[in-house]
């Protein structure tokens, strides 16, 4: 709610075409709708096919003095190299949230909350692999709630064109999903972190 005191600064990474940037325009659209201060940078480069995209995102109850972020309190990882990338930079006491179906180890760190979500898996049992980045969406914001996910539906409605529309559901049912399966660290110790039988690796 606003006059909280919210302030989250995030990174949401992944592999180019994986849906990272919707991802965080997504966060910021609706940190908007809902009356926050948002900040959205997205990075683009050699990335955009197979590497690391990323994009920032900062959502306040105050005016954001800059929207580089340094260590932020969150990260949301789709593939392997980006957790290498970006788990040591979360500020201790984090959250980071793993895709872990295309994870090829586990995350180090001891001092944040560890969030594994099998994201591929989940979506591709929904029978839209594309829409793994919104199960990562739905278990972060069930840890974090900043915005809620009828306003994340609502940017959907408003940014989607009304020929993709009939896809809004499917959506909708990838946040709910990643909502249920957000496990902690302890929840899925002891099984493999694999890769699943279709989609893209990383």
């Amino acid at each position: 709610m606003k006059g909280d005191g919210l302030h989250e600064e995030l990174v949401a990474a992944g592999f180019g075409g994986q849906g990272i940037m919707l991802l965080g325009k997504l966060i910021a659209s609706a940190g908007m709708i809902e009356g926050r201060h948002v900040t959205y940078i997205p990075s683009y480069g050699a990335e955009v096919r197979g590497g690391t995209a990323h994009c920032n995102v900062i959502v306040s109850d105050v005016e954001i003095a800059s929207p580089i972020i340094g260590r932020p309190a969150t990260a949301i990882v789709m593939n392997h190299p980006s957790l290498v990338k970006f788990e040591p930079r979360i500020r201790e006491d984090g959250l980071l949230v793993v895709n872990s179906t295309l994870m090829l180890e586990p995350p180090k760190r001891e001092d944040v909350e560890i969030a594994l979500v099998p994201a591929t898996e989940t979506a591709d049992k929904l029978g839209a692999i594309q829409a793994a980045n919104m199960v990562m969406l739905g278990a972060y914001l069930a840890r974090k709630p900043i915005v809620s996910a009828e306003t994340i539906v609502e940017v959907l409605r408003r940014i989607l064109p009304k020929r993709r529309h009939h896809l809004i559901g499917i959506n909708e049912e990838a946040l709910k999903s990643g909502a249920e399966c957000a496990q902690p660290n302890s929840a899925l110790v002891g099984e493999p972190l694999h890769a699943p039988s279709r989609g893209r690796t990383p």
